[in-house]
Order: C-alpha cells, then sequence, then structure tokens
C-alpha cells in the first residue's frame, strides 16, 4: 500500500490521547502482514515483534505515537458545549469543525463571535478557553442527554495534497511517523536481522507518555529509536528552530540520544546518500525518547523526527519524500546492527 493511502486510513480515524483504540485497530491491522507477533497491550499499545532467531539477540524498538491532540466535553450553556482541551491550539479553533466522538459521532463547531462585533482589542487577542464553546444545533436538553461529560472531541479534516509532494491533515503528529515504521518494516521484510525487531505504536503521548513508558518497561529494548515530528519551515519561522519540508529526517543531538546511535544514523545517511538534517536537543527532547530513556536500567535511545508544518493544528502538513527518508534510514539503521555489537 502506498505511503498516502496508509495516512489517508491513519489519519481518517479519530482517536485523541486516552481513547486511541480507532487508531489502534487500524495500526494494528497495517502492521500484522509485516511482522512475526502483533498483539495489544493493557494501555492500548499496538506492538509488533519481527525475530531474528537468534539466541541471545538484542532487542530494537522503533516507537512512534498513535494519538492525535483533542478536547473533552465537561459541561454545557444553553446546549452549546464546554470543554477542556490537550494540545489543541486555542488560536485555531474559532470557526473550526469538530467531530464529537459519541457513538454515532455528532459533528460541530467551535462557536466565535463574528468580527463584526468585536473591539479592536479583542480582534489582536488569542481567545481564552473560558471564553469558548463548540456548537452542536441541539438544545440544552438534548445536548446533555446525547452527550454526556467526558465524551472526547477532534479536529475534522480530510487528507489533502498540496502540491505534488505534500500532504495536508489532521493527527499527522505523529501518524505521519507511524507510517514511516511500516514502510521500514516493508523495507526489511526478507532481510536477515541480527536483532529482535520492535515496533511500538504508543498511547498518551500528548499528555504523559505513559504509554511509550510502560511499552519499554514490558518489551526491555536495548536500544529504542523514538520517530516523531518537528517544526518545518515556514517564512515566518526562526530558521534555527525549524527544519525544511523536503530535507530529509532530522536527527536528535543531546543528552536524549546515545552518541553512538547518531553517529550510526548519520553515517548510514551518508552511505545511503540520503538528506538529513540535525537538531539540537539541549534537554528533554519531548518526545517519547525521554521516558524510554530511562526503563528498566536504561535504553540506549535515539530521536528522529520528520519536519512538520502547523503542528497541533487541523492542517499538519509534511513531505512524502521525508517519510520514505525516515523508513529507509531506520531501516539501514536496523540491518546488522546487532552482529556490530551495541555500545
Amino acid at each position: 500500500m502506498e505511503t498516502e493511502q496508509i495516512l489517508e486510513r491513519l489519519c481518517a480515524v479519530c482517536a485523541p490521547s486516552g481513547f486511541e483504540r480507532p487508531a489502534a485497530q487500524a495500526a494494528k491491522k497495517l502492521l500484522e502482514p509485516l511482522m512475526d507477533e502483533v498483539w495489544t497491550d493493557r494501555l492500548g499499545n499496538v506492538v509488533g515483534a519481527r525475530r531474528c532467531g537468534k539466541p541471545g539477540a538484542k532487542k530494537l524498538l522503533l516507537d512512534a505515537h498513535l494519538d492525535e491532540v483533542g478536547m473533552v466535553v465537561t459541561g454545557y450553556k444553553d446546549g452549546f458545549l464546554r470543554f477542556n482541551a490537550n494540545g489543541v491550539d486555542l488560536r485555531m479553533l474559532p470557526d473550526r469543525e469538530v467531530v464529537v466522538l459519541t457513538d454515532p459521532p455528532v459533528l460541530g463547531v467551535a462557536a466565535c463571535l463574528p468580527p463584526h462585533v468585536l473591539s479592536a482589542e479583542e480582534r489582536e487577542k488569542a481567545p481564552e478557553l473560558k471564553d469558548l464553546f463548540i456548537d452542536v444545533g441541539l438544545c440544552q436538553e438534548e445536548a446533555e442527554r446525547r452527550i454526556p461529560v467526558g465524551t472526547p472531541a477532534v479536529y475534522r479534516a480530510e487528507l489533502t495534497r498540496l502540491g505534488e509532494r505534500q500532504v495536508c491533515a489532521k493527527a499527522l503528529d505523529d501518524r505521519v511517523c507511524f507510517a514511516a515504521l511500516l514502510r521500514a518494516a516493508e523495507l526489511l521484510r526478507g532481510r536477515p536481522l541480527d536483532v529482535d525487531l520492535y515496533i511500538l505504536g504508543s498511547t498518551c503521548e500528548e499528555f504523559s507518555g505513559v504509554g511509550a513508558k510502560v511499552g519499554a518497561q514490558a518489551l526491555a529494548p536495548d536500544f529504542c529509536v523514538a520517530v516523531d515530528v518537528t517544526h518545518g519551515r515556514t517564512p515566518d519561522s526562526s530558521k534555527d528552530e525549524s527544519f525544511a519540508l523536503g530535507g530529509g529526517p532530522a536527527v536528535g543531538i543531546g543528552p536524549n540520544c546515545a552518541r553512538w546511535m547518531v553517529r550510526r544514523l548519520l553515517d548510514q545517511a551518508a552511505e545511503l546518500n540520503l538528506a538529513v538534517q540535525k537538531e539540537v536537543m539541549e534537554g528533554n527532547s519531548g518526545t517519547n525518547g525521554w521516558p524510554i530513556q530511562v526503563a528498566n536500567e536504561g535504553v540506549a535511545t535515539a530521536v528522529l523526527s520528520i519536519p512538520l508544518k502547523y503542528m497541533h493544528t487541523p492542517v499538519e502538513v509534511a513531505e512524502l519524500s521525508d517519510i520514505e527518508d525516515c523508513a529507509r534510514l531506520l531501516a539501514a539503521f536496523a540491518a546488522g546492527l546487532g552482529e556490530e555489537g551495541a555500545q
């Protein structure tokens, strides 16, 4: 299946943090043909295992999270829904379509005042959460009956093409990276490995990282590459803190990243003539690599990131070539890893 088709399937499902089951089900089906065994653990993580068959083989874990940013209903006012937000950029909410995840789902819009009635000062300020509501077109009684407190909601947005090389959708953070893991597993199919390969589609990254933490504790890998997104470059972004789409994946450099793994990634990229970028991470990488690094007695960890424009919005944008290059680099990193020996 082409990467764009995989992204369509993964991004079409609605799965905010704590409610990842639809994404996990889709991910599991896509992963099953590529691995020896695939299962879902107690926290809802999807785990795939491909065992090399060699006694005492070390374990390589590749991680990408499945959850997306979202909202949760906290109350009602005249049929409008009050909510809390997890990772959602409040500047983006007014006028946006949302899906409230009842059964069946209810469509809504984030309510806003038209510009005609706003003062000049109000037009310059980002809205506050207390002033935002979701309009689902229901009266108070119907809203309370059909949409219980605690119901999650997400942006409503479909995958679309931008130009010839880029795709736009909600939830590309981090399903674009899970698509890269699937492609890496496909590239490795039929190739002998010296390590047992595990792929983790983890839960709850957007609020705590507990999915990756528990997954790493259970799997006890020797080394891990956490794959996430990083900030894509736009005309108004800082060149020191953003990365070019089409410039290849960004290799993390910092205390969250084992130096020998960084060297290996950069060396493999050079051998393959793959473009890569370097991302300095002076402390917490802000990815699942941070909790995974200290699982059990410690895990040698690297962070590999795909540039993404407009993170945590319904119009996230990534370049297809970066996904392919990320997958090729991950496959090269895994090949021969146990034979060479970890440092």
